[in-house]
C-alpha cells in the first residue's frame, strides 16, 4: 500500500486524490476495526485488553504498512519489552519521574539494540508509571492484546491487499 501521502507517478490530480482518499479510509477502516475488537474484548471478558498506545499502534500498521516499525516482531516485540522494563524499573526503584525517564529511556535503547523498534511502544513505561499495574499487565493488555492487533493487521491486509502483510 501506498503512503496515503504520496500517489503514484504517472497519476493526475484528481486520481491521486482518490487513492489518497481510498488509502486514507482503508486505514481508518482497520483502526476502527482493530480497537473496536480489544475494546469489544475488554468489555465481554472485564480483562484490561487495551492500553493506550495501541491507537498508535494502529496508526502504523493502518497507514504505514510497509514501515519497518509496523512489521509483527516489532509491534509485538515493542510492546513485551517496554512493558518488560517499565514493571522492572517501577519494582526495583518505586514510582518518581527519574525511574520513569530512566525506563523509557532503557526502554528506547533496548529496542533498538533488538531491531524491535516500535515507537508507540515508547509511551509503555511512562503508562506503566501513571497506571502502577501489576506484573500480569505484562501478559493483559500487553503481550495478548499486542498479539491481536498483529493478528488483526494480517488478517485485514490479507484481505485488502491479499496477503501483503507483514512485509518484512
Amino acid at each position: 500500500m501506498s503512503s496515503p501521502s504520496a500517489a503514484p507517478s504517472g497519476v493526475d490530480g484528481a486520481s491521486a486524490r482518490r487513492v489518497r482518499t481510498g488509502s486514507i479510509m482503508l486505514a481508518g477502516l482497520g483502526a476502527f476495526a482493530a480497537v473496536a475488537f480489544v475494546g469489544m474484548l475488554a468489555a465481554k471478558t472485564s480483562q484490561p485488553w487495551v492500553l493506550g498506545s495501541f491507537g498508535a499502534t494502529c496508526v502504523l500498521l493502518f497507514g504505514f504498512p510497509a514501515s519497518p516499525f509496523s512489521q509483527p516482531r516489532n509491534i509485538v516485540g515493542g510492546h513485551v519489552l517496554t512493558s518488560l522494563v517499565g514493571l522492572l524499573f517501577l519494582q526495583l526503584f518505586g514510582p518518581g519521574w527519574l525511574p520513569m525517564a530512566a525506563a523509557a529511556a532503557c526502554a528506547t535503547m533496548l529496542m533498538m539494540l533488538t531491531r524491535t523498534v516500535h515507537p508507540p511502544a515508547g509511551s509503555n513505561p511512562v503508562i506503566i508509571f501513571l497506571a502502577q499495574p501489576s506484573w500480569s499487565f505484562l501478559l493483559l493488555p500487553t503481550l495478548l492484546g499486542a498479539c491481536v492487533l498483529a493478528l488483526i493487521g494480517w488478517l485485514y491486509w490479507t484481505i485488502v491487499k491479499r496477503g501483503s502483510w507483514p512485509s518484512r
